[in-house]
């Protein structure tokens, strides 16, 4: 399963638009957007956000 943005916790850092190994996630509207097809399940994401705004539920 796709990771998930909550974008009411979301800050639009940018920190896992830079860690995403396969560039699934842009910001879109100073929110994380991930693209689930692209989206490989790794999980880099969700450790490095800095205020838990990403799950992968």
């Amino acid at each position: 399963m796709a990771a998930k943005t909550d974008t009411a916790k979301c800050t639009g850092c940018g920190n896992c638009v830079e860690v995403c190994p396969v560039e699934a996630i842009v910001l879109k509207d100073d929110k994380a957007a991930i693209d689930a097809d692209t989206c490989v399940d790794c999980g880099t994401c969700v450790d490095e956000c800095p205020v838990e705004a990403i799950s992968m539920d």
